[in-house]
């Protein structure tokens, strides 16, 4: 008889997986506003007031400090795998400020008596090889014991408050440009249930592994006025943002908005993930679906995508510069997706 006990799915040991773990922002909206201010030094650039991707505190004229952290539950099964998307998720909020990620912390629960210690050493070792690609150490971190594996890191940078890129400075005129597909959360979705072909697995960890270094050179062109990266509220979540913060609307074109290549497929099938109701739930009244774009057009627009794409929004004359940049650095499905044009921070998806 064979006692060797069974070990499980990572992705059967977590009740959501990647950025689908997210609060969603209608509640995390509220469980901000119950919190009393803290201190808000001159110094300190970007803090919460525009949810934006990354604290940024100044420490001379040339440099500040860009500082994020981010972790969640497994998307994945395989550990090497997961380790390597929750880091690249991590280290792309820096590059999303037009940041130069400096070193890194691991944040790391696990349920050590449910995994081996060779699965947690595949995710520590995955997310360590994102970190030598991005040119940066692990220095140091922490671990508990918890019921649910949990990954991922917080990411020092610095970026020159010149070149620093709000996700709140979008301009009426601008165009919008995503650099990644989208389509993650309904992948992530059919491979929890099995149904995800070993070519779309590839293809999702590709994407998702794929690091967001555009994000600093981007930052040095004056065309390019706001920058964000497209994780766990969709894109309409995180245009949203954008919209807000820079007191302006936005208008995206569908058939233009780039798509893992199976991801309307998967969607037809049932495919999706809890979160991008949420998603819906907490801003689809600043949202206008034209007539004829269905639940599929919502589903995958609010999708949350782990790892996802840099969001640009820079001037007409700036958008070959801006598309060239991209598909130089390996991105060879960046997308002119929409425009931000004057008004209420409403988003029309044409």
């Amino acid at each position: 008889m064979n006692d060797k006990k069974a070990v499980p799915r990572l992705t059967e040991l977590s009740h959501g997986g990647g950025c689908g773990c997210k609060i969603a922002p209608a509640v995390l909206e509220k469980i901000l506003a119950g919190v009393a201010p803290g201190i808000v030094p001159a110094q300190l650039l970007v803090g919460t007031e525009t949810s934006d991707d990354a604290a940024v505190y100044q420490i001379n004229a040339q440099q500040a400090i860009v500082a994020t952290t981010d972790f969640f539950m497994p998307i994945v099964d395989d550990p090497h795998d997961f380790g390597r998307i929750a880091a690249t998720n991590a280290i792309s909020d820096v590059y999303a400020m037009g940041g130069t990620p400096l070193f890194a912390l691991a944040l790391v629960g696990m349920p050590v008596n449910v995994l081996p210690v060779d699965t947690i050493a595949g995710i520590l070792e995955g997310g360590a090889s994102v970190c030598r690609q991005a040119g940066i150490p692990i220095a140091g971190g922490h671990t508990i014991d918890s019921v649910e594996p949990i990954y991922g890191l917080v990411v020092i940078g610095l970026v020159n408050p010149e070149h620093l890129k709000r996700n709140s400075a979008a301009r009426p005129g601008d165009k919008l440009i995503l650099g990644k597909q989208v389509g993650v959360g309904v992948y992530s979705a059919a491979l929890k249930k099995g149904k995800l072909h070993e070519r779309d697995y590839e293809a999702m960890v590709a994407t998702t592994t794929q690091l967001n270094t555009p994000g600093p050179v981007l930052a040095c062109l004056d065309g390019v006025h706001a920058v964000t990266d497209v994780t766990g509220f969709g894109v309409l979540g995180h245009l949203a943002e954008i919209c807000k913060g820079s007191g302006a609307a936005a208008r995206v074109n569908f058939a233009d908005v780039p798509l893992l290549t199976r991801a309307a497929e998967l969607v037809g099938e049932g495919f999706m993930t809890g979160a991008s109701t949420r998603n819906w739930a907490s801003y689809g009244h600043l949202v206008r679906l034209a007539p004829g774009l269905g639940e599929a057009a919502r589903t995958l627009l609010t999708d949350p995508q782990t790892s996802g794409g840099l969001l640009v929004s820079c001037a007409p004359e700036a958008v070959t510069d801006v598309l060239s940049i991209f598909l130089q650095q390996g991105f060879t499905h960046v997308s002119v997706i929409g425009e931000i044009v004057a008004g209420e921070p409403v988003i029309d998806v044409l």
